[in-house]
Formats: structure tokens, sequence, C-alpha cells
């Protein structure tokens, strides 16, 4: 991963998404083909916080319906943990429509595509955007970021989440100090 991998923000998210989905001309004149494919892997792990090797290996099997919730059941590829968390109901729903559109059976992965192929087009549409710093981590750094702004900045989530082992990785990892670290700062203004 590249360290100067930056989170994206809420606008840099829709414009990416959209850009794919829409395709798009580049400054050489190439046209670059509309990809839902690609659009919905990110889309997925903008709103699940898997890293993109666990999104490109994932079937609709792994989700498993447990009682009036759906939940994940994987094992990630980069560590070997298990992983097993709620899967929204609407974003259960965005995969299945995914899966019935693409004809996509149960059993096989959702996404036949390597994680370089993803690169490469998510580095075309952000050289067109002019976005810098952006990779597929920046889906994953977003969710992270999104987590801890809308809970509190409760740092201890976002890192059960991410299945970080320490608070001090997950605080690395977004870039952010914890909110009493913030507070205290804020309330030790000492001007004359």
């Amino acid at each position: 991963m590249n360290k100067k991998t930056r989170a994206l923000t809420e606008e840099q998210y829709r414009k990416i998404i959209t850009t794919i989905n829409e395709g798009f001309v580049t400054a050489a004149g190439e046209r670059v083909k509309p990809n839902s494919r690609i659009a919905t892997a990110l889309t997925l792990e903008a709103n699940l916080g898997l890293r993109i090797s666990d999104i490109l290996h994932l079937t609709i099997n792994q989700i498993v319906k447990d009682g009036d919730r759906y939940r994940l059941d994987l094992v990630e590829q980069k560590t070997g943990k298990k992983r097993e968390f709620t899967v929204p109901t609407e974003i259960y729903i965005y995969i299945q429509n995914y899966a019935l559109e693409n004809n996509i059976n149960p059993r096989a992965r959702l996404f036949q595509i390597t994680e370089r192929t993803v690169q490469r087009h998510l580095k075309m549409v952000c050289d067109y955007l002019e976005y810098e710093y952006i990779s597929t981590h920046s889906f994953r750094k977003f969710f992270a970021s999104s987590i801890y702004k809308d809970n509190g900045c409760d740092i201890n989530l976002v890192r059960v989440l991410l299945q970080h082992s320490s608070v001090v990785t997950t605080q690395r990892y977004i870039g952010v100090q914890p909110q009493e670290i913030e507070n205290a700062l804020q309330k030790h203004i000492n001007l004359l």
C-alpha cells in the first residue's frame, strides 16, 4: 500500500463511481466504456470496509441469513482472519441485484476480474478527474473515516470493524487523532 494513499471525500467517492458507471473520454481521446463491475466492486469496498482482494473473492453464499439480518462470513485473504459481521439489508439487495443482472451463480465469485484490473481502471478515472493519491485502498479508508465521524469519533469501533490489532494502527490508518486529544488541544488554547 502506498503510504500517500488517502481516504476519499464523499464528493470524490460519488464522482469516481459516477464516472466509472457513465464512461468517459481521456485527454488523449480514448473512449473508456462504462464499467458497472468495477463500480460495484469499489462501491462494496466503500460500504463494507473490506479490502479489494476480499471483495473480488466474494460470493453470494458468503452472505448468510441470520434471523432478521444478513451477515458476511468469510476469511480475509491478507490476514487469514475470520470475518463475520452484519451486512445492511440495502447492501445485500444491491449485491443480489448485481448478481441477478449479471447471471452470477450464488457459489461463483461476483467479480471475475483481478485486483490489477481494478487498480488500472481506477487510475485512468483518477487521472481523468485529476485526483491524486487515490487507490483501491482509498475506498476502505473512506469507509473507516466515515464510520469514525458518523459514530462520535469512536476509534475503537473502527479498529474492531477493520480488525486492526491496536488503536494506534487505526489512528495512523485513517489519519485522525482520538476525539479526546482533539478536545484537549482545543481546551488548552491560551492566547493572551
